[in-house]
C-alpha cells in the first residue's frame, strides 16, 4: 500500500462514527480491530470500503464537530414576573393514568398574578329583591290583622253601695229577710278594695253617720254619708255648709283653714236638687253633695289629703258624682262595675 492509500485509509478512519473502526494496513502488517465504543459481535463486523470522495466526508465531519463543540447561546434576561414552569418526567407520565390535572401540569405555562377582585356597589335606584318585598308585606299584614291590645284602665272597678239611712232605734236593719237594695234610700259608688268601717249606734245617733268606706292603703282617703231627719227643704246655698259644720268638727277646721270654697247647684233628671261644695285647703281636699228627700237631709262627703288628691282626683270626683237619692216607689238603680 502506497502512501496515498494510507492517507485515504486514515481519512476514512477519522470520518467513521464513534462506534468501532476496522483499520486496513499495508501488506505484512496484521490487521486488528480498533474499538471506540461498545464491543460488537464478530458477526456484526464489516469490511469498509474507502470513500472515493474524502473531501465530502471531511466537510460533514467538520460540521458535526462544530455542532458538538459550539458554545451554547447566552441566556436571555427575563423581565417581569418569573414564569412558573411545571415539568413532568415522561417515564412517570407514561405509567400514570391519563388525568386532566396531569395533562395540564405536563405542559409549561406562564401564570400571571391574580388581579384584585373589586365588588361593584349596587346602584342607588335598585329595587329590593322580590323575596324581601314579600316578607315586608307579610309583616305589615300581620301587624294590621293582629288585635290591638286592650287599653289599660287607670280607674279601678267600682261597686254600688245601697244605703238605708235607718234611725239609731232601728240600727242593724229591720230583721227578717229585708234586703238593703229593696229598702235603699240612696246609692253611691265604692272602688273595689276599699273597706267599710262599721258605724256604731252612738255615732249614728249623735252626728247621723250612716255609712263610711276608706282606702286601706291611704286611710285618710275616704267617703261617707250623714243624714238628719225632719228637714223638708234645703236652706239657702250659703247657709247649708255652715249648718253641716256644726255637727262635724273636722269639717269646721277644714273650712276655717281652706284656701278656697266653691258652691254650685244642680238638678238630676227627676228634678231632684243638689248643692255641690268643694273645699280646698293646704291639708285636705273635700267634695260635698247635699240634698233633701223623704223629709231627711242627706250629705255625701269625699275627702282626701292634698298630697293624695293630685294622684286620685279622677277617682274621687267619680265617687262624688255617683251619689243620688232614690224616690219612694222608684226602682233602685242597677249595679254598675
Amino acid at each position: 500500500m502506497n502512501s496515498d492509500q494510507q492517507h485515504r485509509c486514515l481519512c476514512i478512519f477519522l470520518l467513521l462514527p464513534p462506534r468501532f473502526v476496522v483499520g486496513v494496513y499495508p501488506t505484512g502488517m496484521s490487521s486488528h480491530r480498533i474499538s471506540r465504543g461498545p464491543t460488537r459481535s464478530p458477526l456484526s463486523s464489516r469490511r469498509l470500503v474507502p470513500n472515493p470522495n474524502p473531501t465530502q466526508n471531511h466537510t460533514a465531519s467538520s460540521a458535526r464537530a462544530n455542532h458538538l463543540t459550539a458554545a451554547p447561546p447566552p441566556p436571555q434576561r427575563v423581565t417581569g414576573p418569573r414564569p412558573y414552569t411545571a415539568t413532568m418526567f415522561p417515564p412517570l407520565l407514561s405509567r400514570a393514568p391519563s388525568s386532566p390535572l396531569l395533562t395540564a401540569a405536563s405542559t409549561s405555562t406562564t401564570a400571571s398574578p391574580p388581579a384584585a377582585l373589586r365588588l361593584q356597589p349596587p346602584p342607588s335606584n335598585s329595587k329590593p329583591p322580590v323575596a324581601t318585598a314579600l316578607a315586608a308585606a307579610a309583616a305589615a299584614g300581620l301587624l294590621l290583622l293582629s288585635p290591638a291590645p286592650a287599653p289599660s284602665r287607670a280607674d279601678p272597678e267600682f261597686t254600688v253601695y245601697y244605703g238605708t239611712a235607718a234611725s239609731a232605734a232601728n240600727y242593724g236593719g229591720y230583721g227578717g229577710n229585708a234586703s238593703k237594695k229593696d229598702t235603699a234610700e240612696y246609692v253611691y259608688d265604692v272602688p273595689e278594695g276599699w273597706k267599710e268601717r262599721l258605724v256604731s249606734k252612738v255615732e249614728k245617733g249623735t252626728n247621723g253617720t250612716d255609712s263610711e268606706f276608706f282606702n286601706p292603703r291611704k286611710r285618710a282617703e275616704k267617703e261617707y254619708l250623714t243624714f238628719l231627719p225632719g228637714i223638708r227643704a234645703l236652706a239657702p246655698l250659703g247657709a247649708v255648709l255652715d249648718n253641716l259644720a256644726l255637727s262635724d268638727v273636722g269639717l269646721q277646721d277644714q273650712i276655717a283653714s281652706a284656701d278656697e270654697v266653691t258652691s254650685a247647684e244642680r238638678a238630676d233628671g227627676a228634678g231632684q236638687v243638689y248643692y255641690e261644695y268643694e273645699v280646698a285647703g293646704a291639708g285636705a281636699h273635700s267634695l260635698i253633695s247635699v240634698t233633701c228627700a223623704r223629709n231627711k237631709l242627706y250629705a255625701h262627703f269625699v275627702t282626701a289629703p292634698s298630697a293624695e288628691w293630685g294622684r286620685d282626683e279622677a277617682v274621687l270626683r267619680r265617687l262624688h258624682e255617683s251619689f243620688m237619692t232614690i224616690q219612694p216607689g222608684a226602682p233602685p238603680p242597677a249595679t254598675e262595675s
